[in-house]
């Protein structure tokens, strides 16, 4: 599947290819504190296009990943995790293939609670993400 995506001001557009719909909600504080809310990401793989890179900002947030952003309007661009080379995108930054699900919920234990999402998931603790990582799976 296919979708495009550009920042507020338009200065950055994205253009990705993704294996599927499924859409994994992330709970870390970091996510909260970048987004005010749970971050709602599509994996990208490595497979993302960045027209108007130059104007792309990236915050090393962890020894592991990057955080992306405009360096104009602050429009939330990508979580890029380094070692496996892999996009991480807000899925409402992309503008078509609407037919995405819910699927999986991370860092669970880290997800206050004053909200609760209603989508019967697969959810990971943060111990049970770096697990899932280390052994490679």
């Amino acid at each position: 599947m296919q979708g495009k995506g550009k920042c507020l001001c338009g200065l950055v557009e994205l253009e990705v290819e993704y294996a599927s719909n499924e859409v994994a909600a992330c709970h870390c504080s970091m996510c909260r504190n970048w987004s005010g809310g749970p971050m709602l990401a599509i994996d990208c793989a490595d497979a993302v296009k960045i027209s108007g890179e130059s104007n792309v900002v990236r915050y090393q947030s962890s020894e592991w990943a990057q955080r992306g952003f405009c360096g104009k309007c602050g429009t939330h661009l990508f979580y890029f995790l380094v070692p496996n080379n892999q996009y991480h995108l807000p899925v409402g930054l992309l503008t078509s293939g609407g037919d995405y699900k819910l699927t999986h919920q991370i860092f669970i234990d880290e997800k206050p609670e004053y909200y609760e999402f209603k989508n019967e998931t697969h959810n990971m603790t943060g111990a049970e993400v770096f697990a899932h990582f280390e052994s490679g799976e």
